[in-house]
């Protein structure tokens, strides 16, 4: 058990704090942050939530009040100056902080890691509260909030909730437990719609998304054996959808579906000579360490990376690593 006794203690000896979570943002760190960041309102705390990335539009729900701020220069680096300490959600790697990461370093704040990824011993991090075992960062916040008895408030549950939610697939991967669903209840008797953000999450495409899925699924490729289907997508392609960076996430969760499918591959062109690369695998097969061997990282079956080079650079490198991978845990695959 982590010893929550501690975290309670750091937060009660300072004011400021930031909330963030990784680039890119999911429900997990979003959830996570935005349920920790009611909690600390509660307490009087001075803390903001800024990210590195725009909001995705499926999670605009936890943003009614606009407290989820996009990081800007401007605004934010005289405020993050003063921080006394961040609180870091679900992050997995702290370069996936960027330019906030570099600024928590310079002033230096007390960096605390909040996670669910294996820990990198990275020296910036202060302290590391980590537990490999838990299905999602948000079911680590529900652990904190129930060792300091608070009281489980719609907000922080709408947060916890969500974090569990997204990681779990809607309740449905592997790493689904008793205590997802018990923490499930919880969430809906302190008031949470389940079905309203179950619909914002997944029932909420835009017509750019639907257009890009369109082209995705006429050039979708497999190996031989079909286990392994990838796929690119080049700014023609964003162009042509007239889709926006917000419209790609969840088209290798989407292509994993397929029957025969054991792992989806994304190679995202999302800047001049820099490429976002998505693994996710349905269980047969880790993809962590393919990431990590990219420069990134993750879950066992949910990974990723932000590389260096173009689109026509990156794939074979993604696909050598990749089929290589998947050769070494099962022989029969090439």
């Amino acid at each position: 058990m982590l010893d929550w006794k501690s975290l309670y203690k750091t937060i009660d000896g300072v004011d400021k704090i930031l909330l963030s979570t990784h680039e890119n943002p999911d429900g997990d760190g979003l959830g996570s942050a935005y349920a920790m960041y009611h909690y600390l309102k509660g307490i009087g705390k001075d803390c903001r939530f800024i990210h590195i990335s725009e909001l995705p539009f499926e999670y605009e729900f936890l943003n009614t009040n606009q407290i989820i701020e996009t990081y800007n220069t401007d605004i934010h680096n005289h405020w993050i100056s003063q921080a006394e300490l961040a609180l870091i959600f679900d992050v997995g790697d702290y370069r996936r902080l960027r330019k906030i990461g570099d600024e928590l370093v310079a002033n230096g704040v007390r960096v605390v890691n909040i996670d669910h990824h294996p820990d990198l011993s990275d020296g910036r991090f202060a302290e590391n509260y980590i537990d490999l075992d838990v299905a999602a960062t948000g079911e680590m916040v529900y652990d904190f909030i129930k060792a300091g008895e608070i009281a489980l408030t719609e907000e922080i549950a709408e947060g916890i909730y969500t974090g569990v939610m997204t990681d779990t697939g809607s309740f449905c991967y592997s790493n689904t437990n008793q205590k997802c669903h018990q923490i499930a209840m919880e969430c809906i008797a302190a008031g949470v719609n389940t079905s309203a953000i179950y619909q914002s999450v997944y029932e909420n495409s835009s017509k750019g998304r639907i257009a890009l899925l369109g082209q995705i699924l006429n050039q979708l490729k497999y190996n031989e054996s079909g286990e392994l289907a990838w796929f690119t997508i080049d700014q023609a392609m964003m162009d042509k959808a007239n889709a926006t960076n917000k419209d790609v996430d969840g088209f290798t969760d989407f292509v994993r579906t397929i029957q025969g499918v054991e792992v989806a591959v994304m190679v995202f062109e999302n800047g001049p000579d820099t490429c976002r690369i998505n693994f996710r695998s349905k269980g047969k097969y880790v993809i962590n360490g393919i990431a990590k061997s990219m420069g990134g990282g993750g879950h066992q079956f949910a990974a990723g990376a932000i590389a260096s080079g173009s689109l026509e650079e990156i794939l074979p490198k993604v696909l050598t690593e990749t089929r290589a991978a998947l050769a070494a845990q099962n022989g029969a695959v090439s």
